[in-house]
């Protein structure tokens, strides 16, 4: 069973760019791989590292005012090619909430069956949260996956966002695709029966 969502409540690391795509997110050279295990270390390996390997020290991974489990990016995040490797890049790296005014979205869809959870928003709530990590990187965010808010805790502004009943189902249980029809299994072999 995988770690169940409940509240989440984290600083975050703000990533104010539009249209960062998969490739960013994880580069191809990076795909040969079939195990989700290292992933992480290459979220955005091109912006955060040179080609010596050192740190970039500008880049907002390697800024150590920001941290938390929360990503908070610009619109029309994960576009691009439909790699899976990108919701490994950024599950692998200990993010568990991406918020985003907007997700591709078979991207979207890679993130939930990685266990992290893409929260739309409004353009003015993404500028309020990114206003709010730049005056104060202590800002703390709070997502509320069972009544489907989050909530800015420097202003009290929150938003509801929305999420598939399936997929809201298998977050806050700890289910992947599989857990979900083992622990349906007695539905299913009661329907059989009632159907014979």
């Amino acid at each position: 069973m995988k770690q169940k969502f409940n509240i989440i409540t984290s600083t975050c690391v703000p990533l104010p760019l539009e249209n960062v795509d998969t490739d960013q997110i994880i580069p191809a050279r990076f795909l040969k791989a079939t195990d989700k295990e290292g992933f992480g270390d290459n979220l955005f390996r091109d912006w955060r590292f040179d080609k010596n390997g050192e740190p970039i020290k500008d880049f907002v991974l390697n800024n150590p005012k920001y941290g938390g489990c929360i990503l908070v990016a610009g619109r029309n995040f994960g576009s691009g090619s439909s790699r899976e490797h990108a919701a490994w890049a950024i599950a692998g790296y200990g993010f568990r909430v991406v918020i985003s005014s907007f997700f591709a979205d078979i991207h979207k869809q890679n993130e939930l069956n990685n266990f992290v959870l893409p929260v739309v928003v409004s353009e003015a709530f993404l500028a309020e949260l990114f206003s709010s990590i730049e005056s104060n990187p202590e800002t703390l965010v709070e997502v509320n996956l069972p009544e489907q808010t989050v909530t800015n805790r420097s202003t009290g502004r929150q938003e509801r966002f929305e999420i598939n009943g399936y997929k809201k189902h298998c977050l806050v249980n700890g289910l992947d695709d599989i857990d979900f029809l083992v622990e349906s299994r007695p539905k299913i072999e009661q329907w059989e029966k009632e159907s014979l």
